[in-house]
């Protein structure tokens, strides 16, 4: 039996079935390469309440070379 969820898409706000878009939570690959762009514009970001630290980048970066090689 197929899964159905109709939701809005998050940029477009068009209805989709959440189950059998592969680019959920996106309607489709446009939308989704929307957001990005915006992400890499900088126009959306993540709160915090201090800036990182250079440790704190080396940290992340360590953590996640661990991950990749192990």
């Amino acid at each position: 039996m197929t899964k159905v969820l109709e939701v809005k898409c998050p940029q477009c706000e068009g209805k989709f079935n959440y189950y059998s878009s592969e680019f959920r939570p996106f309607c489709c690959e446009r939308c989704k390469m929307i957001d990005l762009g915006h992400w890499f514009s900088e126009n959306y970001a993540v709160a915090s309440n201090e800036p990182l630290k250079e440790q704190d980048i080396d940290e992340i970066q360590k953590k996640l070379e661990e991950e990749y090689e192990g």
